[in-house]
């Protein structure tokens, strides 16, 4: 592949340099500040980028953000000393974020993930960065320290407002977004369901509400211990989805498995 390294420690490029070459991969260009990179970007088409962040004039961030407007932007990895950078490179479309001084190893499994990205993948990444052109789809991209994830809708559990961004409960722990529920909810409005201003829930894995003080009421999962608040506001219409979905309704504090009752309390 090859590769434009920006960093404007000349040791810590050298290393970039050294390691790129001795995977067999081309640096075609070197940079010290982001307005060199993108100038380089832009005369020697490279597959990937290596991109420091603290540099003068023109940090990485703003250097990734310039890039994605390209027709064809590199692929971005960011390689800092300062791991409080990992959302802001999130929202840059980077799909590696590695710590100085990088490990050999770590480099080239970015690398070859970069290398190896399917076509699937990279759909993912153009469709976060277009949100009006997304047709319906069957995964959620998120981008993580260790690239871009693809996470099944089927395995999500719920979908949770958190300042800037969406949290993404899944089977296999949680990650963030920076899609808006509002987009997820009409997107996926046969699939998703909103609990809360704040929260829209996969009803596949609603397992019963169940009463708190004062008429609140939550909902419990199946598989997780996890619960979610249910507003007042949404809670009638979360009474009149399809009963399989609700397997409990209420008497006082008392849960009563949906097969003994019709009637919803």
């Amino acid at each position: 592949m090859r590769i434009v390294v920006c960093d404007d420690e000349p040791l810590a490029r050298e290393r970039l340099v050294r390691i790129v070459q001795e995977s067999g991969h081309e640096v075609v260009a070197q940079a010290t500040t982001g307005a060199e990179a993108i100038v380089a970007v832009k005369t020697q088409q490279p597959d990937i980028i290596l991109l420091d962040i603290r540099m003068p004039e023109m940090d990485g961030v703003r250097c990734a953000q310039e890039l994605d407007k390209l027709d064809h932007p590199p692929a971005i990895i960011f390689v800092t000393a300062y791991d409080h950078y990992a959302i802001a490179a999130l929202k840059a479309n980077a799909i590696g974020y590695l710590l100085k001084p990088a490990n050999k190893d770590e480099l080239l499994e970015a690398l070859n993930k970069a290398k190896n990205l399917n076509a699937a993948q990279l759909n993912e990444i153009r469709k976060l960065a277009n949100p009006a052109a997304r047709p319906i789809r069957e995964h959620i991209a998120a981008r993580t320290h260790r690239g871009v994830e693809l996470i099944k809708l089927k395995d999500i559990y719920y979908f949770a407002a958190d300042q800037k961004y969406v949290k993404v409960r899944h089977k296999d722990g949680m990650v963030l977004i920076d899609e808006t529920l509002k987009e997820l909810e009409r997107e996926f409005d046969d699939r998703l369901f909103r609990v809360h201003r704040n929260a829209i829930i996969n009803l596949n894995f609603l397992d019963f509400l169940e009463t708190l003080d004062a008429g609140q009421y939550q909902i419990r999962f199946k598989g997780i211990d996890e619960t979610l608040a249910v507003s007042r506001r949404h809670l009638p219409a979360l009474r009149d989805k399809n009963p399989k979905h609700v397997i409990g309704c209420f008497q006082s504090d008392i849960i009563i498995p949906y097969h003994q009752t019709l009637i919803y309390a």
